[in-house]
Protein backbone atom coordinates (compact mmCIF):
# COMPACT_ATOMS: atom_id res chain seq x y z
CA UNK A 1 0.00 0.00 0.00
CA UNK A 2 2.12 3.15 -1.30
CA UNK A 3 1.08 6.32 -0.38
CA UNK A 4 2.11 9.77 -1.68
CA UNK A 5 1.83 12.93 0.65
CA UNK A 6 1.39 16.72 -0.02
CA UNK A 7 1.73 19.45 2.77
CA UNK A 8 0.77 23.05 2.76
CA UNK A 9 0.29 26.01 5.28
CA UNK A 10 1.47 25.96 9.04
CA UNK A 11 3.59 24.82 11.17
CA UNK A 12 0.42 23.19 12.73
CA UNK A 13 -0.18 21.25 9.17
CA UNK A 14 3.48 20.05 9.34
CA UNK A 15 2.85 18.70 12.38
CA UNK A 16 -0.15 17.04 11.41
CA UNK A 17 1.06 15.50 7.93
CA UNK A 18 4.34 14.53 10.46
CA UNK A 19 1.44 12.30 12.85
CA UNK A 20 -0.49 11.31 9.51
CA UNK A 21 2.85 9.41 7.82
CA UNK A 22 4.06 8.38 11.39
CA UNK A 23 0.12 6.41 12.27
CA UNK A 24 0.20 5.33 8.50
CA UNK A 25 3.64 3.97 8.19
CA UNK A 26 3.29 2.12 11.68
CA UNK A 27 0.22 0.85 10.20
CA UNK A 28 2.20 -0.82 6.97
CA UNK A 29 1.50 1.64 4.47
CA UNK A 30 4.75 3.12 2.63
CA UNK A 31 5.41 6.42 1.40
CA UNK A 32 6.41 7.22 -2.03
CA UNK A 33 7.68 10.63 -3.66
CA UNK A 34 6.10 10.20 -7.09
CA UNK A 35 1.95 10.53 -6.95
CA UNK A 36 2.15 8.22 -10.19
CA UNK A 37 3.29 5.45 -8.30
CA UNK A 38 1.09 5.51 -5.00
CA UNK A 39 -2.19 3.74 -4.34
CA UNK A 40 -3.45 6.40 -2.40
CA UNK A 41 -2.93 10.31 -2.36
CA UNK A 42 -3.49 12.44 0.66
CA UNK A 43 -3.11 16.32 -0.03
CA UNK A 44 -3.40 18.07 3.35
CA UNK A 45 -4.49 21.47 2.65
CA UNK A 46 -4.04 25.44 3.54
CA UNK A 47 -6.96 27.93 2.72
CA UNK A 48 -5.42 30.63 4.94
CA UNK A 49 -5.39 33.20 1.86
CA UNK A 50 -7.03 33.69 -1.17
CA UNK A 51 -3.56 33.07 -3.59
CA UNK A 52 -3.46 29.85 -1.15
CA UNK A 53 -6.66 28.54 -2.22
CA UNK A 54 -5.94 29.06 -5.54
CA UNK A 55 -3.06 26.71 -5.41
CA UNK A 56 -5.01 24.18 -3.53
CA UNK A 57 -7.82 24.14 -6.27
CA UNK A 58 -5.28 23.75 -9.03
CA UNK A 59 -3.42 20.70 -7.01
CA UNK A 60 -6.17 18.78 -5.98
CA UNK A 61 -7.77 19.21 -9.76
CA UNK A 62 -4.08 18.07 -11.39
CA UNK A 63 -4.01 15.54 -8.59
CA UNK A 64 -7.52 13.81 -9.18
CA UNK A 65 -6.70 13.62 -13.11
CA UNK A 66 -4.60 10.60 -11.98
CA UNK A 67 -7.86 9.16 -10.86
CA UNK A 68 -6.41 7.42 -7.71
CA UNK A 69 -8.07 7.15 -4.41
CA UNK A 70 -7.42 10.52 -2.60
CA UNK A 71 -8.00 12.20 0.85
CA UNK A 72 -8.25 15.51 1.44
CA UNK A 73 -7.42 17.06 4.49
CA UNK A 74 -6.61 20.09 6.68
CA UNK A 75 -8.70 22.83 6.87
CA UNK A 76 -10.30 22.90 3.54
CA UNK A 77 -12.78 19.93 3.85
CA UNK A 78 -13.68 21.17 6.77
CA UNK A 79 -14.10 25.17 5.99
CA UNK A 80 -15.37 24.72 2.38
CA UNK A 81 -16.55 20.65 1.84
CA UNK A 82 -18.68 21.40 -1.02
CA UNK A 83 -15.80 23.12 -2.59
CA UNK A 84 -14.09 19.54 -2.07
CA UNK A 85 -16.87 17.51 -3.12
CA UNK A 86 -17.08 19.91 -6.92
CA UNK A 87 -13.15 18.97 -7.35
CA UNK A 88 -13.29 15.27 -6.51
CA UNK A 89 -16.67 13.72 -5.18
CA UNK A 90 -15.25 10.80 -4.58
CA UNK A 91 -12.50 12.05 -2.30
CA UNK A 92 -12.60 10.89 1.60
CA UNK A 93 -11.84 13.91 4.03
CA UNK A 94 -10.44 14.40 7.20
CA UNK A 95 -10.42 17.29 9.00
CA UNK A 96 -7.08 18.69 11.61
CA UNK A 97 -9.51 17.01 14.94
CA UNK A 98 -9.78 13.68 13.36
CA UNK A 99 -6.27 12.53 12.44
CA UNK A 100 -6.28 9.66 15.12
CA UNK A 101 -8.26 7.93 12.54
CA UNK A 102 -6.20 8.54 9.28
CA UNK A 103 -5.86 4.27 8.86
CA UNK A 104 -9.42 3.46 8.94
CA UNK A 105 -9.99 6.43 6.43
CA UNK A 106 -7.15 5.51 4.11
CA UNK A 107 -8.14 1.52 4.01
CA UNK A 108 -11.79 2.38 3.60
CA UNK A 109 -11.00 4.69 0.93
CA UNK A 110 -9.30 2.62 -0.76
CA UNK A 111 -11.64 0.03 -1.11
CA UNK A 112 -13.47 3.11 -3.00
CA UNK A 113 -15.15 4.24 0.06
CA UNK A 114 -16.37 7.78 0.38
CA UNK A 115 -15.34 8.62 4.57
CA UNK A 116 -16.09 11.99 5.89
CA UNK A 117 -14.17 12.13 9.42
CA UNK A 118 -14.95 15.90 9.76
CA UNK A 119 -15.77 16.12 13.56
CA UNK A 120 -14.91 18.02 16.65
CA UNK A 121 -13.04 15.97 18.94
CA UNK A 122 -10.63 17.88 21.09
CA UNK A 123 -8.12 15.23 21.87
CA UNK A 124 -4.67 16.33 22.17
CA UNK A 125 -2.78 15.68 19.02
CA UNK A 126 0.38 14.37 21.38
CA UNK A 127 1.78 11.18 21.87
CA UNK A 128 1.54 10.01 18.51
CA UNK A 129 3.26 8.18 16.44
CA UNK A 130 5.45 10.91 14.06
CA UNK A 131 7.35 10.41 10.93
CA UNK A 132 9.40 13.92 10.78
CA UNK A 133 11.32 14.96 7.62
CA UNK A 134 13.91 16.81 9.05
CA UNK A 135 15.58 15.19 12.49
CA UNK A 136 16.56 17.73 14.02
CA UNK A 137 13.83 19.88 14.09
CA UNK A 138 10.44 18.47 16.53
CA UNK A 139 7.30 20.40 16.08
CA UNK A 140 4.87 20.63 19.11
CA UNK A 141 1.15 21.72 18.88
CA UNK A 142 0.61 23.46 22.17
CA UNK A 143 -3.25 24.25 21.26
CA UNK A 144 -5.36 24.20 18.31
CA UNK A 145 -8.09 26.45 17.59
CA UNK A 146 -8.32 30.11 19.06
CA UNK A 147 -9.98 33.16 21.32
CA UNK A 148 -10.04 36.04 18.30
CA UNK A 149 -13.00 36.57 16.02
CA UNK A 150 -11.03 38.82 12.96
CA UNK A 151 -13.46 39.33 10.46
CA UNK A 152 -11.25 38.22 7.40
CA UNK A 153 -10.18 35.13 8.71
CA UNK A 154 -11.24 31.53 7.50
CA UNK A 155 -9.01 29.25 9.79
CA UNK A 156 -11.37 29.56 12.53
CA UNK A 157 -14.42 27.45 10.80
CA UNK A 158 -11.67 24.91 10.52
CA UNK A 159 -9.64 24.53 13.77
CA UNK A 160 -12.53 26.28 16.05
CA UNK A 161 -12.46 27.84 19.38
CA UNK A 162 -8.96 27.26 21.68
CA UNK A 163 -8.31 24.20 23.24
CA UNK A 164 -4.93 23.99 24.99
CA UNK A 165 -3.07 20.99 25.57
CA UNK A 166 -2.46 20.33 29.07
CA UNK A 167 0.97 21.24 30.03
CA UNK A 168 1.86 17.61 30.75
CA UNK A 169 1.51 16.51 27.60
CA UNK A 170 3.07 19.69 25.48
CA UNK A 171 6.55 18.54 28.43
CA UNK A 172 6.76 14.63 27.78
CA UNK A 173 6.39 15.29 23.85
CA UNK A 174 9.40 17.83 24.09
CA UNK A 175 11.36 15.07 25.86
CA UNK A 176 10.91 12.64 23.12
CA UNK A 177 11.49 14.38 20.68
CA UNK A 178 14.71 15.29 21.90
CA UNK A 179 14.66 11.81 22.97
CA UNK A 180 14.72 11.02 19.21
CA UNK A 181 17.76 13.53 18.47
CA UNK A 182 15.54 16.71 18.10
CA UNK A 183 18.03 19.74 19.42
CA UNK A 184 15.22 22.54 17.55
CA UNK A 185 11.44 22.95 19.09
CA UNK A 186 8.70 24.57 17.25
CA UNK A 187 6.18 25.60 19.98
CA UNK A 188 3.34 26.38 17.41
CA UNK A 189 -1.06 26.60 17.19
CA UNK A 190 -2.96 29.24 15.55
CA UNK A 191 -2.54 31.74 18.33
CA UNK A 192 0.25 30.61 20.77
CA UNK A 193 -0.16 34.00 22.78
CA UNK A 194 -3.69 32.83 23.54
CA UNK A 195 -2.19 28.81 25.21
CA UNK A 196 -3.75 28.35 28.51
CA UNK A 197 -6.75 31.09 28.82
CA UNK A 198 -9.42 28.40 28.62
CA UNK A 199 -7.68 25.75 31.06
CA UNK A 200 -6.35 28.78 33.93
CA UNK A 201 -2.48 28.83 32.67
CA UNK A 202 -0.42 31.05 30.19
CA UNK A 203 2.24 30.95 28.04
CA UNK A 204 4.36 32.56 30.47
CA UNK A 205 3.71 29.37 32.74
CA UNK A 206 4.39 27.04 29.86
CA UNK A 207 8.07 28.31 28.68
CA UNK A 208 9.00 28.13 32.20
CA UNK A 209 8.31 24.42 32.26
CA UNK A 210 9.65 23.91 28.79
CA UNK A 211 13.03 25.89 30.13
CA UNK A 212 13.27 23.50 32.80
CA UNK A 213 13.56 20.52 30.85
CA UNK A 214 16.91 18.97 30.61
CA UNK A 215 19.52 18.70 27.64
CA UNK A 216 20.61 20.60 24.85
CA UNK A 217 17.77 22.65 22.84
CA UNK A 218 16.66 25.78 21.71
CA UNK A 219 12.73 26.55 21.42
CA UNK A 220 10.76 28.79 18.51
CA UNK A 221 7.70 30.37 20.03
CA UNK A 222 5.00 30.61 17.06
CA UNK A 223 2.80 33.14 16.34
CA UNK A 224 1.17 35.20 19.01
CA UNK A 225 -2.03 38.11 18.84
CA UNK A 226 -0.93 41.27 20.31
CA UNK A 227 -4.11 40.90 21.91
CA UNK A 228 -3.49 38.17 24.26
CA UNK A 229 0.07 39.36 24.64
CA UNK A 230 0.52 42.53 26.40
CA UNK A 231 -1.39 41.24 29.35
CA UNK A 232 1.70 39.78 30.45
CA UNK A 233 4.79 41.07 27.96
CA UNK A 234 6.81 42.12 30.59
CA UNK A 235 6.91 38.90 32.22
CA UNK A 236 7.38 36.79 28.27
CA UNK A 237 10.27 39.10 27.39
CA UNK A 238 11.79 38.35 30.87
CA UNK A 239 11.91 34.48 29.90
CA UNK A 240 12.94 35.06 26.48
CA UNK A 241 15.75 36.18 27.78
CA UNK A 242 16.43 32.40 28.80
CA UNK A 243 19.09 31.02 26.79
CA UNK A 244 17.04 28.12 25.71
CA UNK A 245 14.60 30.10 24.11
CA UNK A 246 15.37 31.70 19.92
CA UNK A 247 15.06 35.54 20.33
CA UNK A 248 12.51 35.29 17.60
CA UNK A 249 8.72 37.18 17.96
CA UNK A 250 6.16 36.76 15.34
CA UNK A 251 3.71 39.58 16.51
CA UNK A 252 1.20 40.19 13.52
CA UNK A 253 0.16 44.18 13.26
CA UNK A 254 -1.72 43.75 10.15
CA UNK A 255 -2.34 47.31 10.14
CA UNK A 256 -1.10 50.56 11.14
CA UNK A 257 -4.24 52.58 11.67
CA UNK A 258 -6.83 51.84 14.87
CA UNK A 259 -9.85 52.00 12.46
CA UNK A 260 -8.65 49.40 10.16
CA UNK A 261 -7.84 47.40 13.36
CA UNK A 262 -11.36 47.44 14.53
CA UNK A 263 -12.88 46.76 10.87
CA UNK A 264 -10.54 43.52 11.32
CA UNK A 265 -11.90 42.45 15.05
CA UNK A 266 -8.33 42.26 15.60
CA UNK A 267 -8.68 43.16 19.54
CA UNK A 268 -5.89 45.87 20.43
CA UNK A 269 -4.50 48.70 19.00
CA UNK A 270 -1.35 50.15 17.49
CA UNK A 271 -0.34 51.59 20.67
CA UNK A 272 -0.93 47.88 21.82
CA UNK A 273 1.78 46.47 19.41
CA UNK A 274 4.17 49.07 19.44
CA UNK A 275 4.47 48.49 23.43
CA UNK A 276 4.84 45.01 23.55
CA UNK A 277 7.57 45.16 20.85
CA UNK A 278 8.98 48.47 22.87
CA UNK A 279 9.17 45.46 25.71
CA UNK A 280 10.90 43.26 24.38
CA UNK A 281 13.64 45.36 22.24
CA UNK A 282 14.67 46.96 26.06
CA UNK A 283 15.10 43.65 27.62
CA UNK A 284 17.07 41.82 23.47
CA UNK A 285 18.16 44.19 21.51
CA UNK A 286 19.10 41.55 18.98
CA UNK A 287 15.49 40.05 18.60
CA UNK A 288 14.38 39.28 15.62
CA UNK A 289 10.87 40.85 14.57
CA UNK A 290 8.59 39.25 12.42
CA UNK A 291 4.90 40.60 11.25
CA UNK A 292 2.54 40.43 9.36
CA UNK A 293 0.47 42.92 7.60
CA UNK A 294 -2.70 42.99 5.10
CA UNK A 295 -3.03 45.43 2.42
CA UNK A 296 -5.61 46.94 0.95
CA UNK A 297 -8.00 46.18 3.95
CA UNK A 298 -11.95 46.58 2.67
CA UNK A 299 -12.06 50.49 3.83
CA UNK A 300 -8.38 51.24 4.11
CA UNK A 301 -7.70 54.89 3.22
CA UNK A 302 -4.38 56.27 1.86
CA UNK A 303 -4.29 57.80 4.75
CA UNK A 304 -4.48 54.24 6.76
CA UNK A 305 -1.94 52.98 4.63
CA UNK A 306 0.61 55.61 5.12
CA UNK A 307 -0.09 55.10 9.00
CA UNK A 308 1.12 51.43 8.26
CA UNK A 309 4.16 52.47 6.49
CA UNK A 310 5.46 54.88 9.06
CA UNK A 311 4.79 52.16 11.88
CA UNK A 312 7.07 50.21 9.70
CA UNK A 313 9.40 52.50 9.43
CA UNK A 314 9.55 52.95 13.42
CA UNK A 315 9.83 48.97 14.27
CA UNK A 316 12.37 48.19 11.25
CA UNK A 317 10.65 44.30 11.43
CA UNK A 318 13.20 41.79 9.96
CA UNK A 319 10.30 39.89 8.53
CA UNK A 320 7.32 40.87 6.96
CA UNK A 321 4.58 39.02 5.74
CA UNK A 322 2.38 40.95 3.69
CA UNK A 323 -0.91 39.86 2.13
CA UNK A 324 -3.08 42.00 -0.55
CA UNK A 325 -6.50 41.24 0.75
CA UNK A 326 -8.66 38.48 -0.88
CA UNK A 327 -11.81 37.53 1.00
CA UNK A 328 -12.50 34.71 2.04
CA UNK A 329 -16.03 32.69 1.82
CA UNK A 330 -18.14 32.52 5.17
CA UNK A 331 -16.48 35.85 6.74
CA UNK A 332 -17.41 39.04 7.58
CA UNK A 333 -14.94 40.71 5.56
CA UNK A 334 -16.29 38.85 2.30
CA UNK A 335 -19.09 41.15 2.37
CA UNK A 336 -17.26 44.31 2.62
CA UNK A 337 -16.86 46.61 -0.20
CA UNK A 338 -13.24 45.79 -1.79
CA UNK A 339 -10.72 48.16 -3.12
CA UNK A 340 -10.16 48.89 -6.30
CA UNK A 341 -6.98 46.14 -7.44
CA UNK A 342 -4.78 48.64 -8.88
CA UNK A 343 -4.88 50.54 -5.80
CA UNK A 344 -3.94 47.35 -3.62
CA UNK A 345 -1.14 46.47 -5.84
CA UNK A 346 0.28 49.64 -5.19
CA UNK A 347 0.09 49.63 -2.46
CA UNK A 348 2.13 46.38 -1.72
CA UNK A 349 4.04 47.32 -4.14
CA UNK A 350 5.26 50.68 -2.03
CA UNK A 351 5.41 47.93 0.80
CA UNK A 352 7.53 45.74 -0.34
CA UNK A 353 9.89 48.38 -1.21
CA UNK A 354 10.27 49.37 1.88
CA UNK A 355 10.31 46.12 3.40
CA UNK A 356 13.25 45.35 0.98
CA UNK A 357 15.06 48.40 2.24
CA UNK A 358 14.95 47.57 5.92
CA UNK A 359 15.82 43.57 5.91
CA UNK A 360 19.13 44.33 4.15
CA UNK A 361 19.60 47.21 6.58
CA UNK A 362 19.06 44.74 10.02
CA UNK A 363 20.70 42.08 8.11
CA UNK A 364 24.01 44.00 7.40
CA UNK A 365 24.93 44.78 11.05
CA UNK A 366 25.43 41.20 11.67
CA UNK A 367 28.60 41.09 9.20
CA UNK A 368 31.79 40.43 10.72
CA UNK A 369 30.00 39.18 13.68
CA UNK A 370 30.43 35.71 15.19
CA UNK A 371 27.84 33.93 17.10
CA UNK A 372 26.79 30.47 18.28
CA UNK A 373 24.30 29.03 15.47
CA UNK A 374 22.77 25.64 15.80
CA UNK A 375 22.59 23.74 12.49
CA UNK A 376 19.03 22.81 11.33
CA UNK A 377 18.53 22.65 7.37
CA UNK A 378 20.42 21.31 4.26
CA UNK A 379 20.64 23.74 1.84
CA UNK A 380 21.08 24.03 -2.07
CA UNK A 381 24.53 23.13 -3.70
CA UNK A 382 26.51 21.57 -0.99
CA UNK A 383 25.56 24.06 1.87
CA UNK A 384 23.79 24.28 4.91
CA UNK A 385 22.03 26.88 7.04
CA UNK A 386 22.36 27.05 10.82
CA UNK A 387 20.29 29.58 12.78
CA UNK A 388 21.70 31.84 15.45
CA UNK A 389 19.78 32.49 18.61
CA UNK A 390 18.23 35.57 16.40
CA UNK A 391 16.77 33.04 14.66
CA UNK A 392 18.57 34.25 11.77
CA UNK A 393 19.22 31.95 8.87
CA UNK A 394 22.74 31.22 7.85
CA UNK A 395 24.39 29.93 4.42
CA UNK A 396 27.45 27.80 5.26
CA UNK A 397 29.21 26.00 2.73
CA UNK A 398 29.25 22.70 5.03
CA UNK A 399 28.91 18.69 5.00
CA UNK A 400 25.77 17.08 5.94
CA UNK A 401 27.84 16.08 9.29
CA UNK A 402 27.04 19.45 10.83
CA UNK A 403 23.13 18.50 10.79
CA UNK A 404 21.81 18.66 14.57
CA UNK A 405 25.50 20.71 15.54
CA UNK A 406 25.90 23.55 17.74
CA UNK A 407 28.42 25.53 15.85
CA UNK A 408 30.14 29.06 16.37
CA UNK A 409 29.91 30.94 12.89
CA UNK A 410 31.38 34.40 11.33
CA UNK A 411 29.08 36.36 9.50
CA UNK A 412 30.71 37.17 5.76
CA UNK A 413 28.30 38.83 4.27
CA UNK A 414 24.40 39.86 4.18
CA UNK A 415 21.54 39.11 2.06
CA UNK A 416 17.92 40.34 2.42
CA UNK A 417 16.72 37.10 3.49
CA UNK A 418 19.54 35.18 4.52
CA UNK A 419 22.81 35.91 6.51
CA UNK A 420 26.30 33.98 4.50
CA UNK A 421 28.85 32.45 6.79
CA UNK A 422 32.22 30.29 7.61
CA UNK A 423 32.46 27.66 10.39
CA UNK A 424 34.73 28.70 13.17
CA UNK A 425 34.42 25.87 15.41
CA UNK A 426 32.06 22.96 16.55
CA UNK A 427 30.73 23.37 20.15
CA UNK A 428 28.52 20.33 20.38
CA UNK A 429 26.16 18.04 19.03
Amino acid sequence: MKVYMETYGCASNKADSEIIAGILEKEGFEFVRDPRKADLIIINTCIVKTPTEHRMIHRIKELSALNKPMIVAGCMPKAERKLVEKLNPRASMIGPDSIREIAHVARETMKGKKVIALEDSRTPKLGLPRKRENEVIGIVPIAIGCMSECSYCITKLARGRLFSYPEDLIIAEIQNLLKEGCKEIWLTSQDCGAYGIDMNTSLPNLLEKVCEVQGKFVVRVGMMNPMFVRRWADRLAEIYENEKIFKFLHLPLQSGSDRVLKLMKRGYKVEDFLKIVKTFKKRIEEITLSTDIIVGFPGETEADFRKTLKVIQQIKPDVVNISKFGPRPYTEASKMEELPKDVVKERSRKLHELVEQIKIERNEKWVGRSCMCIVDEVGKKGTMVARNMSYKPIVLKASKRLLGKFVEVRIEDAGKNYLRGSLVKILSG
